[in-house]
């Protein structure tokens, strides 16, 4: 009995110190930075934004940021310090709804650091949902403040397996400056390639009333927008509209919601002018861009080419809106690129 009892205590003791082994591994390297910035010389490998997204907001130094969907993926975060002068940090949610932007902005904005600007891409389309929905569940023990939880992280296989051992096998560390960039090399970039892939939306006959999204919008930037706005008023907010292909408007005119979206990026823009510390720019009026499908990879996702244009238009004020009647006059250029736009000679090639 007393050899048992010995085996048992050496058993547990043996577990104890392999528990404890894991944990001071995860603590020290801390691969979603929950604690502590990047170690210097560890490969650090990011490319899970839903779990690495909040421990970059609250340990990364940074003193600006920029938030959206996939369409922000191909900032490259040095053209900010060489255009703007700013320390930028990308934190971006593919397919990200407001919400997923009010869970992020919540961490910058009780981080340490002095937020000068942020950078947040609106795609008018998921405006329109509940003011609760985000894309995909997040993980909230590492949203919270509550260490209790973080044992979810610190033994957690997938952690420990996929984001230390695996860098440390096979070291690659990620570059921050382009983190979650696109997969789609230069060559995906063409106009054969999107048109191959591209399926337009199944025509419908009823027309969506123009104010029909504008509910579930108000209440959008009413709860996860604007109270972000209002109470960090020294942080500039360059609030931009994404340029998606032609192809997007074919796909909205097929659906019978121009006017619909239309309204939307106009509410968006007089509800956005209202701060001091908001600059609005509007990309889909860029004729250049839109009508050009070399520019892209599908009917929205575009090179990081045209990025790189954006970023010099936060610099020097190209593509800048500054009144509601000036966002009207974009929208009607927005319409009138529609109008003149030769659908039929697009579609009657094969590709």
């Amino acid at each position: 009995m007393h050899r048992y009892k010995k085996a048992v205590l050496i058993t547990l003791c043996t577990i104890a110190l392999f528990l404890l082994a894991i944990m001071g591994i995860v603590l020290y390297v801390d691969p979603f930075f929950q604690y502590h910035a990047p170690l210097e010389n560890f490969p650090y490998l990011v490319d899970n934004q839903l779990s690495q997204n909040p421990g970059m907001a609250k340990n990364m130094p940074y003193d600006s940021v920029i938030l959206g969907s996939s369409m922000t993926v191909n900032f490259n975060t040095n053209w900010f310090d060489e255009q703007l002068g700013l320390n930028t940090i990308k934190l971006s949610y593919s397919g990200a709804y407001p919400k997923d932007q009010a869970n992020i902005m919540d961490i910058i904005f009780k981080s340490d650091n002095e937020v000068k600007a942020v950078f947040l891409g609106v795609d008018v389309m998921t405006y329109t949902g509940g003011v609760d929905e985000t894309k995909y569940p997040i993980p909230e023990y590492l949203y919270d403040d509550n260490y209790i939880n973080d044992i979810q992280y610190i033994f957690n296989k997938d952690v420990f397996l996929n984001y230390i051992l695996r860098p440390l096998a096979d070291p690659d560390k990620t570059d921050l400056a382009t983190v979650y960039a696109s997969w789609w090399t230069d060559e995906y970039y063409n106009k054969q390639w999107v048109m191959h892939n591209y399926e337009p939306s199944q025509k419908v006959e009823t027309e969506t009333p123009a104010d029909a999204y504008i509910e579930n919008l108000e209440l959008n930037l009413d709860t996860n927008i604007c109270p972000y706005i209002e109470n960090n008023t020294d942080t500039t907010f360059y609030i931009f509209f994404p340029p998606y292909s032609i192809l997007y408007w074919n796909d909205v005119i097929c659906e019978k919601h121009l006017e619909a979206t239309l309204a939307e990026y106009q509410y968006i823009a007089d509800r956005m002018l209202a701060y001091d510390n908001v600059r609005l720019f509007f990309f889909p009026d860029q004729e250049w861009i839109v009508t050009d499908l070399n520019n892209y990879a599908d009917y929205t996702h575009y090179h990081k080419d045209i990025n790189h244009y954006m970023t010099e238009c936060f610099a020097d004020g190209t593509c800048e809106i500054s009144s509601g009647e000036e966002m009207k006059q974009a929208l009607e250029d927005v319409r009138l690129l529609i109008d003149r736009f030769d659908f039929d000679e697009l579609f009657s090639h094969e590709y």
